[in-house]
């Protein structure tokens, strides 16, 4: 009934704008009927489009305010209500201007053209999918610190195809959204507190529990470094040179800056502190039989003189 409506109002504006031409101008029926059709599908796009712009966006941006959305994902999805928009004032002035048999070959054609691109672009289609749950589930956001594969950095914009990444060399990563989101991707910085670990290595022959004193003592000095949770150490490995003792403690608001600073400055204190104690690391001990060992732990055999 709407399209009937809008289709016999279309019809009498045409009729008007080419009864006026004719008069006029002294055109043709047909020629003025053209050009009539097309005026009106002008001024109903134009009066359309402006209408839905100035209500339809203002309506969807209060919307997407009061859910709470992203700036980094309002903007997108502002685009593709702009585009909706743009798509039904064509549609509304298509009926009006009396394209009806026109606009029905052109929904047919657009539907053979979507499934032809659909099939030659499912890579983008499948990082634009990915786009959408990135925005929805929110694994990270702008100026997170996130890890994934053999990658690291902090995220610098995050669009519906692909998320930018500034690496820690500042080289800039743009990663197709698919590729972050059927892998596991590690966010540090996700929550309020980070816990962090190191290994240290001191010679079979020192005091376990004097180390671990040590180790404790220095996380508990150290201004940044949580009391609750406290810091923990265990003993994880016997290995060939060493006993391997797990050290573990937390910060607050981590950064990548936070974790390699305070890291740092945890893990000289304590090497300082096992030099006071008397408590040795001990180099890793290779043993080469037969042979010369080269810089990168391989071996050349010796050969007997002839």
């Amino acid at each position: 009934m709407a399209q009937d409506g809008v289709l016999q109002t279309g019809s009498r504006a045409t009729g008007a704008i080419s009864k006026i031409l004719a008069d006029t101008f002294g055109l043709d029926g047909q020629i003025a009927d053209a050009i009539g059709s097309a005026l009106v599908f002008v001024i109903a796009f134009v009066v359309v489009y402006a209408v839905s712009r100035a209500t339809i966006l203002p309506l969807a941006g209060r919307v997407l305010d009061s859910r709470e959305v992203d700036a980094h994902a309002k903007k997108p999805l502002v685009r593709v209500v702009h585009v909706l928009v743009t798509f039904v004032a064509v549609a509304i002035a298509f009926g009006f201007a009396g394209y009806d048999g026109f606009l029905t070959s052109l929904a047919t054609v657009a539907a053979a053209a979507t499934l032809a691109i659909g099939l030659a672009m499912q890579d983008v289609l499948k990082n634009l999918v990915a786009g959408v749950f990135i925005y929805t589930d929110r694994p990270f956001r702008i100026g997170d610190w996130i890890e994934w594969d053999e990658y690291s950095g902090i995220v610098e914009d995050i669009s519906l195809r692909v998320t930018r990444v500034r690496t820690f060399d500042n080289e800039l990563l743009t990663v197709p959204n698919a590729a972050l989101t059927d892998d596991v991707i590690k966010n540090p910085v996700a929550k309020d507190k980070l816990r962090l670990q190191f290994l240290f290595g001191i010679g079979y022959d020192d005091d376990i529990e004097r180390a671990t004193d040590v180790i404790v003592e220095e996380a508990t000095k150290h201004p940044e470094i949580l009391d609750t949770p406290a810091p923990s150490v265990r003993l994880t490995e016997l290995a060939d040179s060493y006993v391997g003792l797990q050290s573990r403690f937390w910060i607050a608001d981590p950064s990548r800056a936070d974790f390699t600073r305070v890291r740092g400055e945890y893990v000289t204190n304590v090497k300082r502190a096992f030099d006071e104690a008397g408590i040795n690391i001990p180099f890793p001990q290779v043993d080469v039989h037969g042979g010369i060992e080269l810089a990168n732990g391989a071996t050349v055999a010796e050969t007997a003189d002839d």
